[in-house]
């Protein structure tokens, strides 16, 4: 069986998380997005260091879609360098590990 996979990234704001959110769920490359607003960042970029206000998401997805997920963000994303981190979580309840895997199943292995 598949395994659940966490996906950590960043957007410029709510409603380009949630539109981009919207289209991984739809194309059945994630089961769901969790967009926080206001995070406050420090970040270095080009030889400097930048502040912003972003929103932080945390996509839940299957490890078997980790590279489509992650090429279709990097299409999608806004962003000359978004950040992309997988996390693999250990454990977790039953139901909600059947969930993701119904969800993001479009055939797949």
């Amino acid at each position: 069986m598949d395994r659940p996979l966490l996906v950590y990234t960043t957007f410029p704001d709510v409603d380009i998380a949630l539109s981009i959110g919207e289209g991984l769920v739809r194309d059945r490359l994630i089961a769901c997005i969790n967009v926080l607003p206001g995070m406050r960042s420090v970040y270095a970029w080009k030889g400097a260091v930048e502040q912003g206000q972003e929103a932080v998401a945390i996509l839940k997805t299957r490890q078997g879609l980790q590279d489509q997920v992650h090429q279709a963000l990097k299409e999608r994303h806004p962003y000359e360098t978004p950040v992309v981190l997988f996390i693999e979580p250990t454990g977790g309840d039953a139901a909600t590990l059947e969930w993701l895997l119904a969800e993001t199943d479009a055939g797949l292995p």
